[in-house]
């Protein structure tokens, strides 16, 4: 029997609203430095797929990203006192996954990547204390995203009977081009950040970046776009309104609910089979970034720098729109039309 559209959304949704309330939870009870890592991760995975990833994927995602981090953070160590030819470096890594995003290769894996591209020099050169707990970092966030994966099918299993339907792969011409003009942007805003003592801000400006260039090639029409930029908006008007709720009431059991509320929202979206679903992913990924930032203990995270990060994903959305609108070529009405 072929899955309904509607009820394989539905459970999709629910099971990402669970991992990631939970898995958010879990992360600040335990202390977690970054305790949106592994729910980001969590929600990658089940957004991915109507299955379980199976075991060796899982090691195998885990083991891509454990190995990106150790050799980010090499590099880190190696040239960060060099800053262009860091900044190069950086470059080189940020256009191989924009490259195969272009050609339709690596799934949530190449974005899972960009984001440990991203966290790792900038933790590693902005907080020197840091640098030594990254690994460990992403060793937990990586494992915590994995169990809560394996514990929402568990809680919400996928009906035996279910033919999941296969998306048949869409070839796609490498669009070097393309590539070459998010590497750009996306390593002007890392630029812009290495700059900043601001770590909170340098942690959602490129996140939000290279967030907004994935949705961004979804999309076909200044209308799409608009939505986009309402969407991704409100997922930072949403953190800061949820913030704001639990100041209120500090405590564990209120910050589930609020996670739950939100995921059961937004994910469901995410986890819907239409074009603006990575639009909804993208707005959960800064609801998070942005949430968790809020109750972390990174330096920078206090409550009265909250509603600067707004202007901060504000800003990373107009950025975005600016400079793909000056770099990205866009298709000839003869080409559309074939």
């Amino acid at each position: 029997m072929l899955a309904d559209p509607v009820a394989e959304q539905r459970r999709k949704g629910l099971r990402v609203a669970l991992a990631v309330s939970l898995g958010f939870t879990v992360s600040v009870a335990m202390g977690a430095i970054v305790p949106f890592l592994g729910p980001l991760f969590a929600a990658q995975f089940l957004l991915s797929s109507s299955q379980p990833m199976p075991a060796g994927k899982t090691l195998g995602m885990a083991i891509l990203i454990l190995a990106t981090g150790t050799v980010m953070l090499l590099l880190t160590a190696w040239f960060g006192d060099h800053p262009a030819t860091f900044l190069m470096v950086l470059g080189l890594i940020y256009f191989l996954c924009f490259a195969a995003q272009a050609s339709g290769k690596g799934g949530p894996a190449v974005f899972l990547v960009l984001v440990v591209a991203v966290m790792v020099p900038l933790l590693g050169v902005l907080n020197k204390d840091l640098a030594a707990s990254i690994l460990s970092i992403l060793a937990f966030g990586v494992l915590s995203g994995a169990a809560m994966m394996w514990l929402a099918h568990a809680v919400i299993p996928e009906p035996a009977s279910i033919v999941p339907q296969l998306q048949p792969p869409v070839p796609a011409a490498p669009g070097y081009l393309r590539a070459l003009a998010n590497t750009a942007i996306l390593l002007s805003s890392v630029t812009i950040c290495l700059t900043s003592a601001a770590l909170g801000a340098a942690i959602v400006i490129p996140i939000t970046v290279a967030s907004l260039l994935g949705q961004l090639d979804t999309t076909e029409s200044g209308r799409a776009s608009v939505g986009l930029v309402i969407v991704n908006l409100f997922g930072g008007i949403v953190a800061s309104v949820a913030y704001a709720i639990l100041t209120i009431r500090p405590n564990l059991f209120s910050m589930f609910v609020i996670v739950l509320v939100v995921c059961l929202f937004v994910g469901g979206r995410a986890a819907a089979r239409s074009a603006d679903a990575k639009v909804y992913a993208g707005a959960l990924t800064t609801f998070l970034i942005l949430f968790g930032l809020g109750v972390s203990p990174l330096p920078g995270s206090a409550a009265e720098s909250f509603s600067t990060r707004i202007l901060y994903v504000a800003g990373a959305i107009v950025f975005v729109f600016l400079t793909t609108a000056l770099l990205w070529k866009r298709p000839s009405a003869r080409s559309v039309a074939a």
